[in-house]
């Protein structure tokens, strides 16, 4: 398998020197694996902070500055990032207001985050925790006690900043986040399996005419394997399992995410179909978002994400952001 790095040691250390040449507005530690917002503390706010293995961008270090992360902390290829960097990055984010983890349900990652809020109130930071597991497909999982956390961290991390970008208290800020990831559901598909830096070639078996429904952005069992489904096919059944487990009362926020290795072209089409099967369901869409947001390397396939909006969160969605990967209204 031909992949575009130097050597598999040096992926993430050369990734995050391509990132602070391509974007000032960030300090990026390469070093202690760390990016964080330049103008990080700000005075009055909330610190948040995320993170996670490699191999999922732009989550999450696409997604730091004004109006979401204050900081990100990559860990190796589809590796938890260690106590150690999340403690450094809640230091130099917080202002006084408080730090929130926003931490996808993978057992590293748990226990990590958990670690690094124990370093970090015993440096005086008051620390708070949402914990996302928005995927209905499975669970448990290789990685995972209870559902896994996928497309939702996106809307978390949205909502949540905009909550922080406001000024609001951390403990507001932590019960946003929380409401987020309990009105959110996700589904994915994988068309192809998804190939590391390290192995170099699939790591698991994918026929081909075969697809993985449910799987994981690790490349995770799902549900079930199957031949090849059209796009309507596959838009059918992940919504229908998401609103199996999450009848709909609100309008929703819809993510049609790429796992990494899908064109553009392909997930607008998806898309209209997604559209078409919540149509026929009753199902009001608010606000869309297209695109590669939370990736599987070079994984084909896409998720599904939905997270039912009242009035506030769509206020907060809407409320301006400046990333890399995503910015509206500044």
């Amino acid at each position: 398998m031909k992949m575009l790095i130097n050597v598999p040691e040096t992926v993430v250390a050369d990734a995050l020197r391509g990132m602070a040449a391509a974007y000032p507005d960030l300090n990026v530690d390469v070093e202690n694996r760390i990016v964080v917002r330049r103008d990080a503390p700000v005075e009055g706010q909330v610190g948040l902070v995320s993170g996670g293995g490699s191999g999922h961008e732009p989550l999450h270090g696409g997604f730091v500055g004004p109006g979401m992360l204050s900081a990100a902390c990559p860990g190796e290829v589809f590796t938890s990032p260690v106590p150690d960097q999340m403690a450094r990055a809640a230091a130099a984010v917080d202002s006084g207001a408080g730090v929130l983890f926003i931490v996808k349900n993978y057992t590293g990652d748990v226990l990590n985050f958990d670690m690094a809020a124990e370093l970090a109130e015993d440096e005086g930071i008051q620390v708070g925790k949402v914990l996302v597991n928005d995927d209905v497909a499975v669970t448990d999982s290789l990685y995972t006690a209870g559902r896994r956390g996928t497309g939702a961290t996106l809307f978390v991390e949205k909502i949540a900043g905009a909550a922080a970008a406001e000024g609001q208290p951390l403990e507001r800020v932590e019960a946003i986040g929380r409401q987020v990831n309990e009105n959110a559901r996700s589904f994915g598909v994988a068309l192809s399996a998804v190939t590391t830096p390290a192995k170099g070639s699939p790591t698991f078996d994918l026929p081909p005419g075969e697809l993985e429904l449910g799987i994981g952005i690790h490349g995770e069992p799902g549900r079930e394997r199957r031949p090849m489904m059209t796009s309507g096919e596959i838009a059918d059944f992940a919504v229908n399992a998401i609103l199996e487990d999450m009848p709909p009362r609100n309008p929703v926020l819809l993510l049609v995410n790429g796992m990494g290795g899908t064109p553009l072209l392909e997930l607008f089409g998806f898309n209209a179909e997604v559209q078409r099967v919540l149509a026929e369901r009753g199902v009001a869409v608010a606000r869309t978002l297209v695109g590669n947001y939370v990736t599987s390397l070079d994984m084909a396939g896409a998720s599904v994400t939905l997270c039912q909006a009242d009035e506030e969160l769509l206020r907060l969605w809407d409320a301006p952001v400046k990333t890399p990967a995503l910015r509206w209204g500044m």
